[in-house]
């Protein structure tokens, strides 16, 4: 199958002030736009040009790193633009019901969740993700996703933050904490809703 650069869903300001236009601007132009243009190279001419990007995740154990590390920036990017929107949302009454179930509240998930992304040591994500029919929170490391059979949890992530410094360096410096607090400000319900529900 042929592999597209997808579009950003909103312009490099939209997301202003929690994720500045600049950031935006280099992080999807360059950094996830280098994913995609190394996926490819490393999937072109040979039996991986024929799967889903999915698919070829779930055997990322089996591959070498360039379609490891690639593959999943290319995923977890696109999750990442598409967790995030201009305008505030909330969670579905099915998606509510699921995190209070699980977590007690949606502030005991953005807690869960924060950690899981200030503990992460390095570069990485943190997830909310659906195991089995129950939602979980996880992280891994670099450009693994829970998708990956080689993740510690596996799953369908429906949630994805990016704690790579350079999501987060130009505005924030060092501070993970104030980016990730900002973040929680833009993450689009209504698309973790309708993932939640597919």
């Amino acid at each position: 199958m042929a592999f597209d650069f997808p579009d950003l869903p909103y312009d490099f300001s939209a997301l202003e002030p929690s994720i500045d236009a600049q950031t935006m601007e280099i992080h999807y132009d360059r950094h996830h736009r280098t994913y995609f243009n190394n996926f490819v190279a490393a999937t072109q001419d040979t039996p991986l040009a024929d799967q889903s990007l999915e698919q070829i995740l779930a055997g990322a154990s089996g591959h070498g790193a360039a379609v490891r590390n690639n593959g999943g920036g290319l995923f977890n990017h696109i999750l990442y633009w598409n967790s995030m929107c201009d305008g505030g949302s909330a969670p579905s009454a099915a998606l509510s019901a699921a995190i209070e179930a699980e977590f007690g509240s949606k502030e005991a998930l953005q807690e869960q969740m924060t950690k899981a992304g200030l503990t992460r040591f390095g570069s990485g994500f943190a997830w909310l993700v659906l195991v089995d029919g129950k939602l979980t929170v996880t992280s891994t490391p670099n450009q693994d996703n829970p998708l990956m059979d080689c993740a510690e949890v596996q799953g369908t992530p429906i949630l994805g933050l990016d704690v790579w410094e350079h999501a987060y360096y130009l505005k924030y410096q060092n501070k993970r904490p104030d980016y990730i607090k900002a973040w929680w400000d833009v993450v689009d319900w209504a698309a973790v809703s309708a993932r939640f529900s597919a």
